[in-house]
């Protein structure tokens, strides 16, 4: 789990990896002769080119987050780092391709399949004869049998972040000669190609000793293009080289350096040179491409592009001042003259790089946390995810950067993955009337009486509102229609909370309640604007237009919303803004906390200390297996506590637990998916959680660095990446 600019080490696959009673699940679109997955929304973006263009040698600097506390994928403490070292150097059994499927990777696997299913399921490998260790050695049973024994379980000397799958191992033998390997599974395990994969040799998996230990600092028998060279913790690098023992097609780069670069400092560091891949955020994107547009000689830059000096010679001729007045002092036209230069500088030095993007295999989702409070009951929960315009919050982020700004419609899987289908009919589409009908159901009506300490708290909070009122203010000025806004809005522009053509059944059930607003009752459509009753251009906008706050015996409904407050999250607080707004409309108040980034999952998220929060999961091929935990009802611990597994918005049904369940033992893909997406209509319908949009995915890239950039789904082939041949490009 992560959320923008943080990554919260929850224990999924690979560590850094993944997120009401009884329903009527609706039949799911395309379930006929359609494919419901459809296609991803996004490619690749790598610059894909063929071998024969890529010259042999060169070193790859690449930004990565951190120096990884450990090299060992099944250890708590591992993270993106570690992934990307193990992929480089050690055995994927199954890669990713770009629609988020696993396949068979032929470097390793001959073929894979199960053999037997009767009276035990039997999974038998075949490996290819080629593949062998860094030593020699060739890759077989004993590997295998040494990771199974080590990751299963039942010995609690080995200090292992999860067993999924390899507990339900029953033995594991050789096939027929050294190069087959015969897995038999004690219960039926559907995601058996997510196991395996990185494989480690069984120096390490041999011993508790090696495995929590050993693994840690060095992997000193590999079996991927690269192998690990060296960890250097005080330049915060790993440098990769290439194994001389690889059998594929030769690797050719020579040297991949993974450089530790905090995102704030990643656009200095393309600067200066010492980086030529790099995830950046949306603002250093806009830096790369504004300096790769071509400027005229003749023609000085303009807005945020201007240089100081020529900032200075307009401003001063603006205000009547001669050019020689403003000159004057030698040492401001000095430094006047540094910073022009400076900011040549690292024009010039960005005009190498580009940006690559596409969509990140992850998505962001508002938690409703059901432990207690007005969420504790589903239909409040449900009228907040149904006054949710999840489309307008998928534009906001996504349709700046120009990527596809389509909202997500599972929990389970992304747009083209085999799982995918939109499963949202299970809670129903935006409307304000069906919101405010369950609120009124649950008991929460407006205008009610609210106790005096509840007015006490109101009075109290009001420095806070005061002071977060110019950075609500800067939220609700991104985007919006210019002179114009719907009357009955509380002063918000049509564009504040995304009201495009989608909500125009909203905004004319507003206009019904509140016709008395428009002065002669009637109401003008403008083009290309959103339906309603419109003010004449510099029209202000009337007060108290908002619905009144909901109150229940006593107390008014107000929600604790916590988002991050660090480097990389304004994206976040911009749909957090958008999302207080849309609850305002329906009489639900929000208090919105900005916490340190270091706090917001151990102390807030984990802790249960939310109403409503903003995190994201990683997608997962495997979601029988990665997904259960997120979504598992909680049950009482022995000791009294609760245990929620990876399910921090406490809410989970039997039923959904059931069809996980389900679709785990079934080795029918076609049945297994089709429980999956029935799992998912149940988890729509309890309204835990609400999927919002695919993470976007940002890369800078030097323009003549082929076959990296924005992977999307895909794993990355570490020994097709390199740079383009003098005049290649």
């Amino acid at each position: 789990m992560s959320h923008d600019g943080v990554a919260p080490r929850a224990v999924l696959r690979s560590v850094a990896f993944l997120t009401a009673g009884a329903v009527l699940v609706p039949a799911l679109a395309g379930c006929g002769s359609a494919d419901p997955a459809g296609k991803p929304l996004a490619g690749q973006d790598i610059a894909s080119a063929a071998r024969a263009r890529i010259a042999d040698g060169g070193t790859l600097r690449w930004a990565v987050d951190s120096v990884p506390e450990t090299l060992n994928t099944f250890q708590s403490d591992a993270d993106a780092t570690t992934t990307r070292v193990a992929q480089a150097v050690l055995p994927s059994l199954y890669r990713m391709d770009a629609t988020g499927r696993p396949q068979r990777n032929p470097a390793y696997l001959e073929s894979a399949e199960v053999v037997d299913t009767e009276p035990k399921q039997v999974v038998l490998y075949k490996l290819n004869q080629q593949a062998v260790w860094s030593d020699g050695r060739e890759i077989g049973a004993a590997d295998f049998a040494a990771q199974w024994r080590a990751l299963s379980g039942k010995d609690t000397a080995y200090w292992t972040a999860r067993n999924a799958g390899y507990d339900r191992i029953e033995k594991i033998e050789r096939g027929r000669n050294d190069l087959e390997v015969k897995v038999v599974f004690s219960r039926p395990y559907a995601d058996w190609k997510s196991l395996f994969t990185p494989l480690y040799p069984k120096d390490v998996m041999g011993t508790p000793d090696s495995f929590n230990d050993g693994a840690r600092t060095r992997l000193r028998t590999t079996a991927g293009p690269f192998a690990v060279a060296r960890i250097d913790r005080g330049r915060d690098e790993i440098t990769l080289v290439r194994n001389p023992r690889w059998w594929g097609e030769p690797a050719k780069l020579s040297t991949i350096v993974l450089r530790a670069v905090p995102r704030e400092e990643r656009t200095a560091a393309l600067t200066a040179g010492r980086v030529d891949l790099a995830e950046i955020d949306p603002a250093a994107a806009r830096g790369i491409t504004a300096a790769a547009r071509p400027r005229s000689s003749d023609t000085p830059l303009m807005g945020p592009d201007r240089t100081p000096a020529e900032a200075l010679h307009s401003w001063a001729v603006a205000n009547g001042s001669d050019e020689e007045a403003a000159e004057e002092e030698a040492g401001a036209r000095e430094e006047l003259r540094e910073a022009a230069a400076a900011h040549a500088r690292r024009q010039r030095a960005l005009r190498g790089y580009e940006v690559r993007k596409s969509l990140e295999p992850a998505y962001t989702q508002l938690a409703l946390n059901g432990a207690d409070g007005p969420l504790a009951d589903e239909r409040v929960r449900r009228a907040v995810a149904r006054s949710l315009d999840r489309e307008a919050l998928a534009a906001a982020v996504l349709k700046p950067l120009g990527l596809p700004a389509e909202p997500l419609g599972s929990h389970l899987a992304l747009a083209g993955q085999a799982v995918y289908a939109d499963g949202s009919g299970a809670l129903g589409g935006r409307s304000t009337e069906e919101a405010q009908a369950l609120l009124a159901e649950a008991g929460w009506v407006p205008g009610g009486p609210v106790e005096e300490k509840e007015k006490e708290k109101e009075k109290e909070k009001k420095g806070e509102k005061a002071a977060g009122a110019e950075r609500d203010a800067q939220d609700a000025s991104e985007g919006g229609d210019e002179g114009a806004y719907i009357v009955g809005e509380d002063g918000e522009s049509a564009q504040d909370g995304g009201d495009g053509g989608s909500d125009g059944k909203v905004h004319r059930e507003a206009d019904q309640r509140q016709d008395r607003l428009a002065q002669d009752g009637r109401q003008n459509l403008r083009q290309n604007s959103a339906p309603g009753a419109y003010a004449p251009e510099g029209t202000a906008a009337p007060a108290g237009a908002a619905p009144a706050p909901l109150a229940k015996n006593g107390k008014a409904l107000t929600l604790r919303f916590v988002i991050p407050s660090g480097t990389g999250t304004e994206s976040l607080r911009t749909v957090a803004g958008r999302i207080s707004r849309m609850l305002k409309r329906v009489g639900i108040r929000t208090t919105v906390s900005r916490v340190s980034d270091e706090s917001y999952f151990k102390d807030h998220i984990a802790a249960g200390q939310y109403d409503l929060a903003l995190y994201s999961w990683p997608a997962t091929a495997f979601p029988a297996t990665d997904a259960r935990p997120v979504y598992a009802k909680p049950v009482p611990a022995a000791d009294g506590s609760l245990n929620i597994e990876q399910n921090y918005t406490r809410v989970g049904t039997d039923q959904v637990d059931q069809l996980f369940d389900q679709a785990l033992t079934t080795l029918d893909e076609d049945e297994a998916r089709s429980l999956l997406r029935k799992a998912d209509s149940r988890i729509w319908a309890a309204a835990g959680s609400v999927p919002l949009y695919q993470r976007p995915q940002l890369v800078a890239a030097r323009t003549t660095l082929a076959n990296a950039g924005a992977f999307g789904f895909a794993t990355p082939v570490y020994e097709d990446m390199g740079f383009l041949k003098k005049g290649g490009r």
